[in-house]
Protein backbone atom coordinates (compact mmCIF):
# COMPACT_ATOMS: atom_id res chain seq x y z
CA UNK A 1 0.00 0.00 0.00
CA UNK A 2 1.59 3.33 -1.04
CA UNK A 3 1.73 6.20 1.43
CA UNK A 4 -1.27 8.47 1.72
CA UNK A 5 -1.43 11.50 -0.51
CA UNK A 6 0.05 14.59 1.04
CA UNK A 7 -2.25 17.31 2.24
CA UNK A 8 -3.26 19.93 -0.28
CA UNK A 9 -0.77 22.73 -0.86
CA UNK A 10 -1.24 25.88 1.15
CA UNK A 11 -3.03 28.75 -0.61
CA UNK A 12 -0.76 30.87 -2.76
CA UNK A 13 -1.89 33.97 -0.89
CA UNK A 14 -3.08 36.07 -3.79
CA UNK A 15 -5.91 34.01 -5.31
CA UNK A 16 -8.63 35.78 -3.35
CA UNK A 17 -7.26 39.22 -4.23
CA UNK A 18 -7.17 38.23 -7.90
CA UNK A 19 -10.72 36.93 -7.72
CA UNK A 20 -12.04 40.08 -6.07
CA UNK A 21 -10.27 42.24 -8.63
CA UNK A 22 -11.67 40.18 -11.51
CA UNK A 23 -15.18 39.93 -10.05
CA UNK A 24 -15.50 43.71 -9.64
CA UNK A 25 -15.03 44.02 -13.41
CA UNK A 26 -17.94 41.76 -14.28
CA UNK A 27 -20.42 44.61 -14.72
CA UNK A 28 -23.75 43.44 -16.09
CA UNK A 29 -22.53 40.01 -17.23
CA UNK A 30 -23.86 36.98 -15.37
CA UNK A 31 -21.36 34.62 -13.73
CA UNK A 32 -21.96 31.86 -16.30
CA UNK A 33 -20.94 34.11 -19.23
CA UNK A 34 -18.19 35.95 -17.38
CA UNK A 35 -16.61 32.63 -16.42
CA UNK A 36 -15.53 31.98 -20.00
CA UNK A 37 -14.17 35.51 -20.42
CA UNK A 38 -11.95 35.22 -17.35
CA UNK A 39 -10.83 31.62 -17.71
CA UNK A 40 -10.07 32.13 -21.39
CA UNK A 41 -7.72 34.98 -20.48
CA UNK A 42 -6.10 32.91 -17.72
CA UNK A 43 -5.49 30.15 -20.25
CA UNK A 44 -4.04 32.62 -22.77
CA UNK A 45 -1.71 33.94 -20.08
CA UNK A 46 -0.57 30.39 -19.28
CA UNK A 47 0.08 29.58 -22.94
CA UNK A 48 2.11 32.76 -23.38
CA UNK A 49 4.07 32.36 -20.12
CA UNK A 50 5.04 28.77 -20.99
CA UNK A 51 6.14 29.89 -24.44
CA UNK A 52 8.18 32.80 -23.03
CA UNK A 53 9.84 30.53 -20.47
CA UNK A 54 10.84 28.05 -23.17
CA UNK A 55 12.06 30.90 -25.39
CA UNK A 56 14.23 32.27 -22.58
CA UNK A 57 15.75 28.84 -21.94
CA UNK A 58 16.48 28.43 -25.65
CA UNK A 59 18.13 31.86 -25.76
CA UNK A 60 20.35 30.94 -22.82
CA UNK A 61 21.39 27.67 -24.46
CA UNK A 62 22.15 29.42 -27.75
CA UNK A 63 24.12 32.16 -26.00
CA UNK A 64 26.21 29.51 -24.27
CA UNK A 65 27.10 28.25 -27.75
CA UNK A 66 27.95 31.77 -28.91
CA UNK A 67 24.75 32.25 -30.97
CA UNK A 68 23.08 35.57 -30.25
CA UNK A 69 21.21 38.44 -31.94
CA UNK A 70 19.89 37.92 -35.47
CA UNK A 71 21.70 34.59 -35.69
CA UNK A 72 19.60 33.23 -32.86
CA UNK A 73 16.21 34.49 -34.15
CA UNK A 74 15.47 31.64 -36.60
CA UNK A 75 16.09 29.06 -33.90
CA UNK A 76 14.04 31.00 -31.33
CA UNK A 77 11.15 31.03 -33.82
CA UNK A 78 11.44 27.34 -34.68
CA UNK A 79 8.20 25.56 -33.78
CA UNK A 80 9.98 22.25 -33.43
CA UNK A 81 11.98 23.59 -30.48
CA UNK A 82 8.75 24.23 -28.60
CA UNK A 83 6.91 21.09 -29.65
CA UNK A 84 9.84 18.98 -28.44
CA UNK A 85 9.37 20.46 -24.96
CA UNK A 86 5.59 19.96 -24.99
CA UNK A 87 4.97 23.70 -25.26
CA UNK A 88 2.24 25.20 -27.43
CA UNK A 89 3.43 27.43 -30.26
CA UNK A 90 2.27 31.03 -29.72
CA UNK A 91 2.25 33.30 -32.79
CA UNK A 92 3.26 36.91 -32.23
CA UNK A 93 -0.29 38.42 -32.15
CA UNK A 94 -1.21 36.00 -29.34
CA UNK A 95 1.75 36.70 -27.08
CA UNK A 96 0.67 38.24 -23.81
CA UNK A 97 2.99 41.24 -23.93
CA UNK A 98 1.30 42.41 -27.13
CA UNK A 99 -2.18 42.08 -25.60
CA UNK A 100 -1.14 43.73 -22.35
CA UNK A 101 0.30 46.70 -24.26
CA UNK A 102 -3.02 47.03 -26.11
CA UNK A 103 -5.15 46.83 -22.95
CA UNK A 104 -6.10 50.52 -23.11
CA UNK A 105 -6.56 50.68 -26.88
CA UNK A 106 -9.68 50.44 -28.99
CA UNK A 107 -10.48 47.06 -30.46
CA UNK A 108 -9.00 45.01 -27.59
CA UNK A 109 -11.79 42.45 -27.84
CA UNK A 110 -11.09 41.92 -31.53
CA UNK A 111 -7.38 41.52 -30.78
CA UNK A 112 -8.06 38.83 -28.18
CA UNK A 113 -10.46 36.97 -30.49
CA UNK A 114 -7.80 37.09 -33.21
CA UNK A 115 -5.21 35.78 -30.75
CA UNK A 116 -7.46 32.83 -29.88
CA UNK A 117 -8.03 32.08 -33.56
CA UNK A 118 -4.29 32.25 -34.27
CA UNK A 119 -3.56 29.83 -31.41
CA UNK A 120 -6.13 27.35 -32.69
CA UNK A 121 -4.78 27.62 -36.24
CA UNK A 122 -1.24 26.80 -35.10
CA UNK A 123 -2.09 24.10 -32.50
CA UNK A 124 -4.32 21.29 -33.71
CA UNK A 125 -5.19 20.11 -30.17
CA UNK A 126 -6.74 23.51 -29.38
CA UNK A 127 -9.01 23.77 -32.40
CA UNK A 128 -12.59 24.48 -31.41
CA UNK A 129 -11.59 24.82 -27.75
CA UNK A 130 -10.86 28.49 -27.05
CA UNK A 131 -13.51 31.18 -26.42
CA UNK A 132 -13.76 33.84 -29.12
CA UNK A 133 -16.44 36.20 -27.81
CA UNK A 134 -14.34 39.06 -26.49
CA UNK A 135 -15.55 41.49 -29.17
CA UNK A 136 -19.19 40.80 -28.28
CA UNK A 137 -21.34 43.75 -27.28
CA UNK A 138 -21.89 42.22 -23.83
CA UNK A 139 -18.16 42.51 -23.01
CA UNK A 140 -17.36 46.06 -21.90
CA UNK A 141 -14.09 47.14 -23.56
CA UNK A 142 -12.92 49.27 -20.62
CA UNK A 143 -13.49 46.52 -18.10
CA UNK A 144 -11.85 44.00 -20.44
CA UNK A 145 -8.70 46.13 -20.47
CA UNK A 146 -8.69 46.26 -16.68
CA UNK A 147 -9.18 42.50 -16.56
CA UNK A 148 -6.14 42.01 -18.81
CA UNK A 149 -4.17 44.07 -16.28
CA UNK A 150 -5.42 41.85 -13.43
CA UNK A 151 -4.53 38.61 -15.23
CA UNK A 152 -1.11 40.06 -16.10
CA UNK A 153 -0.19 39.77 -12.44
CA UNK A 154 -0.80 36.04 -12.08
CA UNK A 155 2.63 34.84 -13.13
CA UNK A 156 4.31 37.09 -10.58
CA UNK A 157 3.68 34.56 -7.83
CA UNK A 158 5.48 31.58 -9.36
CA UNK A 159 9.00 32.42 -8.15
CA UNK A 160 7.82 33.98 -4.89
CA UNK A 161 5.90 30.86 -3.93
CA UNK A 162 8.24 28.29 -5.46
CA UNK A 163 5.26 26.79 -7.26
CA UNK A 164 5.51 26.06 -10.99
CA UNK A 165 1.78 25.36 -11.10
CA UNK A 166 0.64 28.84 -10.09
CA UNK A 167 -1.57 29.51 -13.12
CA UNK A 168 -3.09 26.03 -12.94
CA UNK A 169 -3.98 26.56 -9.31
CA UNK A 170 -5.43 30.00 -10.03
CA UNK A 171 -7.54 28.44 -12.82
CA UNK A 172 -8.83 25.81 -10.41
CA UNK A 173 -9.48 28.39 -7.70
CA UNK A 174 -11.48 30.51 -10.15
CA UNK A 175 -13.50 27.45 -11.21
CA UNK A 176 -14.51 26.95 -7.59
CA UNK A 177 -15.41 30.62 -7.12
CA UNK A 178 -17.52 30.63 -10.28
CA UNK A 179 -19.24 27.46 -9.08
CA UNK A 180 -20.13 29.25 -5.84
CA UNK A 181 -21.39 32.28 -7.78
CA UNK A 182 -23.53 30.20 -10.14
CA UNK A 183 -25.14 28.04 -7.46
CA UNK A 184 -27.24 25.17 -8.81
CA UNK A 185 -26.03 25.64 -12.37
CA UNK A 186 -22.47 24.95 -11.26
CA UNK A 187 -23.15 21.21 -11.02
CA UNK A 188 -22.82 21.02 -14.79
CA UNK A 189 -19.10 21.76 -14.67
CA UNK A 190 -17.79 21.53 -11.11
CA UNK A 191 -17.58 18.72 -8.57
CA UNK A 192 -16.52 19.97 -5.10
CA UNK A 193 -12.85 19.33 -4.58
CA UNK A 194 -13.24 17.35 -1.34
CA UNK A 195 -15.60 14.88 -3.04
CA UNK A 196 -13.13 14.42 -5.88
CA UNK A 197 -10.32 13.85 -3.38
CA UNK A 198 -12.38 11.21 -1.57
CA UNK A 199 -13.11 9.35 -4.81
CA UNK A 200 -9.43 9.38 -5.76
CA UNK A 201 -8.19 8.37 -2.31
CA UNK A 202 -10.54 5.39 -2.28
CA UNK A 203 -9.90 4.21 -5.84
CA UNK A 204 -6.12 4.87 -5.77
CA UNK A 205 -5.58 5.26 -9.54
CA UNK A 206 -1.80 4.82 -9.68
CA UNK A 207 -1.56 3.49 -13.23
CA UNK A 208 -3.77 2.41 -16.10
CA UNK A 209 -6.73 3.91 -17.94
CA UNK A 210 -8.94 6.47 -16.22
CA UNK A 211 -12.33 7.40 -17.66
CA UNK A 212 -14.96 10.01 -16.85
CA UNK A 213 -18.06 9.91 -19.08
CA UNK A 214 -19.14 13.43 -17.99
CA UNK A 215 -15.83 15.08 -17.16
CA UNK A 216 -16.98 18.68 -16.62
CA UNK A 217 -13.98 20.89 -15.86
CA UNK A 218 -11.67 17.85 -15.61
CA UNK A 219 -11.28 17.90 -11.82
CA UNK A 220 -11.27 14.10 -11.54
CA UNK A 221 -8.29 13.87 -13.89
CA UNK A 222 -6.38 16.69 -12.19
CA UNK A 223 -6.78 15.06 -8.77
CA UNK A 224 -5.81 11.63 -10.14
CA UNK A 225 -2.63 13.10 -11.60
CA UNK A 226 -1.86 14.73 -8.25
CA UNK A 227 -2.36 11.39 -6.52
CA UNK A 228 0.10 9.69 -8.85
CA UNK A 229 2.68 12.46 -8.36
CA UNK A 230 2.28 12.34 -4.57
CA UNK A 231 3.07 8.61 -4.63
CA UNK A 232 6.20 8.92 -6.74
CA UNK A 233 4.66 8.06 -10.09
CA UNK A 234 4.65 9.87 -13.42
CA UNK A 235 1.67 11.46 -15.12
CA UNK A 236 2.34 9.17 -18.08
CA UNK A 237 1.42 6.24 -15.80
CA UNK A 238 -2.22 7.20 -16.42
CA UNK A 239 -4.05 7.25 -19.74
CA UNK A 240 -6.97 9.67 -19.56
CA UNK A 241 -10.27 9.36 -21.44
CA UNK A 242 -13.36 11.50 -21.15
CA UNK A 243 -16.52 12.78 -22.74
CA UNK A 244 -18.71 15.81 -22.07
CA UNK A 245 -22.12 16.83 -23.40
CA UNK A 246 -21.90 20.62 -22.99
CA UNK A 247 -19.81 22.44 -25.58
CA UNK A 248 -18.78 25.24 -23.19
CA UNK A 249 -17.94 22.81 -20.40
CA UNK A 250 -15.93 20.62 -22.80
CA UNK A 251 -13.83 23.68 -23.59
CA UNK A 252 -13.32 24.53 -19.90
CA UNK A 253 -12.13 21.02 -19.11
CA UNK A 254 -9.87 20.81 -22.16
CA UNK A 255 -8.19 24.09 -21.19
CA UNK A 256 -7.83 22.96 -17.58
CA UNK A 257 -6.01 19.78 -18.59
CA UNK A 258 -3.85 21.66 -21.10
CA UNK A 259 -2.71 24.02 -18.34
CA UNK A 260 -1.75 20.98 -16.28
CA UNK A 261 0.07 19.35 -19.15
CA UNK A 262 -2.24 16.33 -18.91
CA UNK A 263 -2.65 14.58 -22.24
CA UNK A 264 -6.15 13.18 -22.64
CA UNK A 265 -8.46 11.69 -25.22
CA UNK A 266 -11.57 13.81 -24.69
CA UNK A 267 -12.91 13.21 -28.16
CA UNK A 268 -12.72 15.70 -31.04
CA UNK A 269 -15.84 17.49 -29.80
CA UNK A 270 -18.53 17.50 -27.16
CA UNK A 271 -21.02 14.66 -27.51
CA UNK A 272 -23.84 12.82 -25.73
CA UNK A 273 -22.39 9.81 -23.86
CA UNK A 274 -25.61 7.82 -24.21
CA UNK A 275 -26.38 8.54 -27.88
CA UNK A 276 -22.92 9.27 -29.33
CA UNK A 277 -20.43 7.28 -27.28
CA UNK A 278 -16.93 8.41 -28.31
CA UNK A 279 -15.16 5.55 -26.50
CA UNK A 280 -17.25 2.44 -27.26
CA UNK A 281 -14.30 0.04 -27.12
CA UNK A 282 -12.66 1.46 -23.99
CA UNK A 283 -12.21 -0.83 -21.00
CA UNK A 284 -11.00 1.37 -18.15
CA UNK A 285 -9.15 0.39 -15.02
CA UNK A 286 -10.80 3.25 -13.13
CA UNK A 287 -13.95 5.24 -13.74
CA UNK A 288 -14.70 8.38 -11.72
CA UNK A 289 -17.87 10.29 -12.45
CA UNK A 290 -20.34 12.83 -11.12
CA UNK A 291 -23.24 12.46 -13.58
CA UNK A 292 -26.07 14.99 -13.59
CA UNK A 293 -28.62 13.81 -11.03
CA UNK A 294 -32.02 12.44 -11.97
CA UNK A 295 -32.11 13.76 -15.54
CA UNK A 296 -35.39 12.96 -17.26
CA UNK A 297 -34.66 14.17 -20.80
CA UNK A 298 -31.84 11.81 -21.68
CA UNK A 299 -33.61 10.15 -24.62
CA UNK A 300 -34.02 6.76 -22.99
CA UNK A 301 -36.94 5.80 -25.23
CA UNK A 302 -34.54 5.62 -28.19
CA UNK A 303 -32.20 3.26 -26.32
CA UNK A 304 -34.57 0.59 -25.04
CA UNK A 305 -32.50 -2.26 -26.53
CA UNK A 306 -29.04 -0.82 -25.90
CA UNK A 307 -26.49 -3.58 -25.15
CA UNK A 308 -25.19 -1.60 -22.17
CA UNK A 309 -28.33 -2.39 -20.17
CA UNK A 310 -27.16 -5.81 -18.96
CA UNK A 311 -28.99 -5.49 -15.65
CA UNK A 312 -32.27 -4.01 -16.82
CA UNK A 313 -33.57 -1.23 -19.04
CA UNK A 314 -33.38 2.11 -17.19
CA UNK A 315 -36.57 4.18 -17.13
CA UNK A 316 -36.78 7.02 -19.66
CA UNK A 317 -37.70 9.39 -16.84
CA UNK A 318 -34.45 9.05 -14.87
CA UNK A 319 -30.90 8.40 -16.12
CA UNK A 320 -29.29 7.39 -12.79
CA UNK A 321 -29.21 3.67 -13.58
CA UNK A 322 -28.32 4.34 -17.19
CA UNK A 323 -25.16 6.06 -15.94
CA UNK A 324 -24.34 3.19 -13.59
CA UNK A 325 -24.76 0.58 -16.31
CA UNK A 326 -22.82 2.61 -18.87
CA UNK A 327 -19.97 2.82 -16.36
CA UNK A 328 -20.10 -0.92 -15.66
CA UNK A 329 -19.94 -1.58 -19.40
CA UNK A 330 -16.72 0.44 -19.63
CA UNK A 331 -14.86 -1.34 -16.81
CA UNK A 332 -11.95 -3.66 -17.52
CA UNK A 333 -12.13 -7.18 -16.01
CA UNK A 334 -10.41 -5.92 -12.84
CA UNK A 335 -11.71 -2.36 -13.12
CA UNK A 336 -13.34 -0.34 -10.35
CA UNK A 337 -15.45 2.82 -10.30
CA UNK A 338 -16.56 5.61 -7.98
CA UNK A 339 -19.78 7.43 -8.89
CA UNK A 340 -21.58 10.37 -7.26
CA UNK A 341 -25.37 9.98 -7.31
CA UNK A 342 -28.40 11.35 -5.52
CA UNK A 343 -29.57 9.44 -2.47
CA UNK A 344 -32.72 8.37 -4.31
CA UNK A 345 -30.65 5.86 -6.27
CA UNK A 346 -30.17 3.87 -3.05
CA UNK A 347 -33.83 3.28 -2.29
CA UNK A 348 -36.13 4.02 -5.23
CA UNK A 349 -38.42 1.24 -6.39
CA UNK A 350 -39.98 3.25 -9.20
CA UNK A 351 -40.07 2.22 -12.87
CA UNK A 352 -37.94 -0.89 -12.42
CA UNK A 353 -35.02 0.91 -10.77
CA UNK A 354 -35.25 -1.32 -7.71
CA UNK A 355 -34.88 -4.39 -9.93
CA UNK A 356 -31.78 -2.95 -11.63
CA UNK A 357 -30.24 -2.16 -8.25
CA UNK A 358 -30.99 -5.71 -7.08
CA UNK A 359 -29.31 -7.20 -10.15
CA UNK A 360 -26.23 -5.03 -9.70
CA UNK A 361 -25.93 -6.27 -6.11
CA UNK A 362 -26.61 -9.91 -7.03
CA UNK A 363 -23.91 -9.66 -9.73
CA UNK A 364 -21.54 -8.69 -6.88
CA UNK A 365 -20.61 -5.44 -8.61
CA UNK A 366 -21.42 -3.17 -5.68
CA UNK A 367 -18.41 -2.88 -3.39
CA UNK A 368 -19.11 0.07 -1.13
CA UNK A 369 -21.76 2.75 -0.53
CA UNK A 370 -20.88 6.01 1.23
CA UNK A 371 -23.56 8.42 2.45
CA UNK A 372 -22.23 11.98 2.43
CA UNK A 373 -23.47 15.04 4.33
CA UNK A 374 -25.62 17.69 2.71
CA UNK A 375 -24.41 21.13 1.58
CA UNK A 376 -21.25 19.84 -0.10
CA UNK A 377 -22.41 21.13 -3.48
CA UNK A 378 -22.70 24.82 -4.27
CA UNK A 379 -26.19 26.26 -4.37
CA UNK A 380 -27.99 23.19 -3.07
CA UNK A 381 -28.17 21.36 0.23
CA UNK A 382 -29.08 18.02 -1.37
CA UNK A 383 -27.16 15.14 0.23
CA UNK A 384 -25.48 12.69 -2.13
CA UNK A 385 -23.95 9.24 -1.97
CA UNK A 386 -20.98 7.50 -3.54
CA UNK A 387 -21.32 4.16 -5.29
CA UNK A 388 -18.13 2.10 -5.57
CA UNK A 389 -18.31 -0.68 -8.12
CA UNK A 390 -15.77 -3.43 -8.69
CA UNK A 391 -15.69 -6.16 -11.30
CA UNK A 392 -13.27 -8.27 -9.27
CA UNK A 393 -13.46 -8.66 -5.48
CA UNK A 394 -11.35 -11.81 -5.45
CA UNK A 395 -8.39 -12.05 -3.04
CA UNK A 396 -4.72 -12.63 -3.74
CA UNK A 397 -2.51 -11.43 -6.53
CA UNK A 398 -0.57 -8.19 -6.36
CA UNK A 399 -3.39 -6.55 -4.42
CA UNK A 400 -3.42 -9.17 -1.65
CA UNK A 401 -6.92 -8.15 -0.61
CA UNK A 402 -9.25 -10.13 1.59
CA UNK A 403 -11.94 -12.17 -0.10
CA UNK A 404 -14.85 -9.72 -0.11
CA UNK A 405 -17.03 -11.54 -2.58
CA UNK A 406 -20.64 -11.51 -1.45
CA UNK A 407 -20.15 -8.45 0.78
CA UNK A 408 -20.95 -4.75 0.59
CA UNK A 409 -19.34 -2.14 2.85
CA UNK A 410 -21.63 0.63 4.07
CA UNK A 411 -20.17 3.89 5.41
CA UNK A 412 -22.34 6.62 6.91
CA UNK A 413 -20.28 9.82 6.64
CA UNK A 414 -23.20 12.21 7.10
CA UNK A 415 -21.79 13.37 10.42
CA UNK A 416 -18.51 14.50 8.84
CA UNK A 417 -17.65 17.84 7.26
CA UNK A 418 -17.42 21.42 8.48
CA UNK A 419 -19.25 24.55 7.38
CA UNK A 420 -16.86 26.83 5.49
CA UNK A 421 -19.50 29.43 4.65
CA UNK A 422 -23.11 30.09 5.55
CA UNK A 423 -24.35 27.63 2.94
CA UNK A 424 -21.42 25.40 2.04
CA UNK A 425 -19.79 22.47 3.82
CA UNK A 426 -16.45 20.82 3.08
CA UNK A 427 -14.76 17.56 4.01
CA UNK A 428 -11.43 18.02 5.78
CA UNK A 429 -8.29 16.01 5.09
CA UNK A 430 -9.06 14.05 8.27
CA UNK A 431 -12.61 13.30 7.07
CA UNK A 432 -11.33 12.04 3.72
CA UNK A 433 -8.69 9.93 5.44
CA UNK A 434 -11.18 8.37 7.86
CA UNK A 435 -13.54 7.20 5.12
CA UNK A 436 -10.76 6.06 2.77
CA UNK A 437 -8.84 4.24 5.52
CA UNK A 438 -11.99 2.37 6.57
CA UNK A 439 -12.53 1.25 2.99
CA UNK A 440 -8.91 0.11 2.52
CA UNK A 441 -8.91 -1.69 5.87
CA UNK A 442 -12.06 -3.58 4.84
CA UNK A 443 -10.39 -4.54 1.58
CA UNK A 444 -7.45 -5.83 3.58
CA UNK A 445 -4.81 -3.64 1.97
CA UNK A 446 -1.34 -3.60 3.46
CA UNK A 447 -0.48 -0.82 5.89
CA UNK A 448 -3.98 -0.52 7.33
CA UNK A 449 -5.38 -1.68 10.65
CA UNK A 450 -7.63 -4.71 10.87
CA UNK A 451 -11.15 -3.80 9.82
CA UNK A 452 -13.95 -3.78 12.39
CA UNK A 453 -17.52 -2.52 12.11
CA UNK A 454 -18.07 0.86 13.81
CA UNK A 455 -21.64 1.43 15.08
CA UNK A 456 -23.10 4.49 13.44
CA UNK A 457 -20.32 4.71 10.85
CA UNK A 458 -19.32 1.48 9.06
CA UNK A 459 -20.77 -1.98 8.56
CA UNK A 460 -19.88 -4.88 6.25
CA UNK A 461 -23.06 -6.67 5.15
CA UNK A 462 -23.45 -10.04 3.47
CA UNK A 463 -25.60 -10.09 0.35
CA UNK A 464 -28.18 -12.15 2.20
CA UNK A 465 -28.65 -9.30 4.67
CA UNK A 466 -28.91 -6.78 1.82
CA UNK A 467 -31.59 -9.00 0.31
CA UNK A 468 -33.52 -8.91 3.59
CA UNK A 469 -33.60 -5.13 3.23
CA UNK A 470 -35.10 -5.52 -0.26
CA UNK A 471 -31.79 -4.36 -1.76
CA UNK A 472 -32.21 -0.84 -0.41
CA UNK A 473 -28.66 0.46 0.03
CA UNK A 474 -29.02 3.44 2.38
CA UNK A 475 -26.09 3.01 4.83
CA UNK A 476 -28.15 4.00 7.87
CA UNK A 477 -30.16 0.78 7.56
CA UNK A 478 -26.99 -1.18 8.22
CA UNK A 479 -24.62 0.85 10.39
CA UNK A 480 -27.19 1.70 13.09
CA UNK A 481 -26.42 4.60 15.41
CA UNK A 482 -23.81 5.28 18.08
CA UNK A 483 -26.38 5.57 20.81
CA UNK A 484 -28.51 2.70 19.63
CA UNK A 485 -31.44 5.06 19.03
CA UNK A 486 -33.72 5.48 16.06
CA UNK A 487 -31.85 5.57 12.79
CA UNK A 488 -32.73 8.75 10.95
CA UNK A 489 -31.38 7.35 7.67
CA UNK A 490 -34.32 4.98 7.61
CA UNK A 491 -36.57 7.98 8.08
CA UNK A 492 -34.76 9.80 5.29
CA UNK A 493 -35.17 6.83 2.96
CA UNK A 494 -38.84 6.47 3.87
CA UNK A 495 -39.45 10.18 3.33
CA UNK A 496 -37.67 10.09 -0.01
CA UNK A 497 -39.75 7.09 -1.09
CA UNK A 498 -42.94 8.82 0.05
CA UNK A 499 -41.93 11.94 -1.87
CA UNK A 500 -41.44 9.89 -5.04
CA UNK A 501 -44.80 8.21 -4.58
CA UNK A 502 -46.48 11.55 -3.89
CA UNK A 503 -45.03 13.11 -7.03
CA UNK A 504 -46.20 10.14 -9.06
CA UNK A 505 -49.66 10.34 -7.49
CA UNK A 506 -49.89 14.07 -8.20
CA UNK A 507 -48.82 13.47 -11.79
CA UNK A 508 -51.46 10.74 -12.17
CA UNK A 509 -54.07 12.98 -10.57
CA UNK A 510 -53.31 15.79 -12.98
CA UNK A 511 -53.53 13.39 -15.92
CA UNK A 512 -56.89 12.13 -14.64
CA UNK A 513 -58.14 15.67 -14.20
CA UNK A 514 -57.11 16.49 -17.76
CA UNK A 515 -59.05 13.47 -19.05
CA UNK A 516 -62.13 14.49 -17.06
CA UNK A 517 -61.91 18.04 -18.39
CA UNK A 518 -61.62 16.76 -21.96
CA UNK A 519 -64.63 14.44 -21.56
CA UNK A 520 -66.72 17.18 -19.98
CA UNK A 521 -65.69 19.44 -22.81
CA UNK A 522 -66.94 16.93 -25.35
CA UNK A 523 -70.26 16.84 -23.50
CA UNK A 524 -70.46 20.62 -23.48
CA UNK A 525 -70.45 20.75 -19.67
Amino acid sequence: MPPRQKKQSEPLGFEEALWKAADTLRGSMDAASYKHVVLGLVFLKYISDAFAERREALADDLAADGITGDDATPLLESRDEYAAAGVFWVPEPARWDALRDAAKQEGLGRRIDAAMEALEADNASLRGVLPKTYAAASVDSRRLGQLVDVVSGIGLGSKEHGDKDVIGRVYEYFLGKFASAEGRRSGDFYTPRSIVRLLVEMLEPLSGRVYDPCFGSGGMFVQAERFVAAHGGKRTDLSVYGQELSDTTWRLGTMNLAIRGIEADLGPRWADTFHDDLHPDLRADYVMANPPFNISDWGGQQLRDDPRWQHGTPPPGNANFAWLQHIVSRLAPKGSAGVVLSNGSLSTQQSGEGDIRRRLVEADLVECIVALPGQLFYGTGIPVCLWFLNRDKTPGGSRAWYDRRGEVLFIDARGLGQMVSRTHKDLSDEDVARVADTFHAWRGEKGHAEYADVPGFAYAAELEEVSEHNFILTPGRYVGSKEGGVDDEITDAALEQLALELREAVSSSRAAQDRVDRELGYLGV
